[in-house]
């Protein structure tokens, strides 16, 4: 069973790191400001505000960020500030027993996903994919706000994603299957094949979702996926959006889903709201969900986090 890492309530301590690439610093200070109006504390990384050219500092510098949050025991959750590139250099770097044993949330999207996807293998911890620093701002839809919240803030037993009303979940091949959910940015998917990282999708539901690639370079990826087993590997899938990618050869992004991923055969739910859309459901990496085509829900069916 995945290890549920400690509920986040008001007043708790927040740690704020740059795992990939760099961010300004007036809109990490901005960011910041609305967490503690929120009634957080926040605690910053040494490398939050590091550039070295395209990454936040070197990998090591990164990681021991990381692994400073984890040890540090007034910090009850670990927000990075976005994603970017770079994640993946982290990893070499990271103590996965003492994360294990120090299980604390940590939320993202983006280049996070591979983070994500490696402490749920590597240290058995549920995580979330989710907001970042950088959505911690006035204009975030209310709705981001409520799903996050309520995946961290909540140790109920049974949760449906949804997306906002007006935005309907597709299911497109009928089936019920229930496993753990692994997945995320398709880039970032990608880029660990052949690694030691590399996600593993055996009796687990996957979902993906992409964004500013052209479709062709979308298909490239998700035949990668193909010949690397994850798609025969997983029980189910789950699309997201590919946001701002725009159609290649005349063939757009619901093309390539009809052409690619429908013949898989595979119980298969489209257009849910997550990742780079403007619209963020909260999906917890490494719990068991529930993915029933035949009612159209999507459902996460244990606690995510503990008291």
């Amino acid at each position: 069973m995945a290890i549920k890492p400690p509920v986040l309530q008001y007043g708790d301590t927040i740690g704020i790191v740059t795992l990939g690439s760099p961010l300004a610093p007036s809109i990490i200070n901005e960011r910041i400001m609305t967490l503690r109006n929120s009634g957080f504390e926040v605690v910053l990384g040494d490398s939050v505000y590091a550039q070295t050219g395209f990454l936040a500092g070197s990998p090591e510098m990164r990681a021991q960020d990381l692994m400073n949050m984890f040890v540090n025991t007034n910090v009850n959750m670990i927000l990075p500030t976005r994603g970017g590139v770079g994640v993946e250099g982290i990893l070499p770097f990271l103590d996965y027993q003492l994360i294990q044993e120090n299980p604390k949330l940590i939320s993202g999207y983006s280049d996070i996903t591979i983070l994500l996807n490696t402490l749920a293998q590597l240290s058995n911890l549920i995580t979330l994919h989710s907001l970042l620093l950088i959505n911690f701002r006035s204009n975030e839809p209310a709705y981001n706000f409520n799903q996050f919240y309520s995946a961290t803030s909540s140790i109920m037993a049974y949760r449906r994603i949804t997306n906002p009303s007006f935005i309907p979940q597709i299911s497109r091949i009928q089936g019920n299957v229930t496993g753990p959910i692994v997945g995320g940015n398709l880039t970032s998917i990608i880029s660990a094949l052949g690694t030691p990282y590399e996600l593993d999708t055996r009796g687990k539901i996957l979902f993906l979702e992409e964004t500013s690639e052209p479709v062709n370079t979308v298909y490239r990826y998700l035949e990668m996926l193909e010949l690397s087993g994850k798609f025969s590997d997983c029980i189910g899938i789950v699309m997201g959006e590919c946001t701002n990618c725009p159609p290649a050869y005349n063939t757009s992004y619901e093309d390539l889903i009809n052409a690619f991923i429908v013949p898989l055969g595979k119980p298969l739910m489209t257009n849910v709201t997550t990742g780079h859309g403007r619209f963020k459901a909260a999906i917890p990496i490494g719990a068991i969900g529930d993915l029933d085509t035949v009612n159209n829900t999507f459902s996460v069916v244990e606690p995510t986090v503990s008291m």
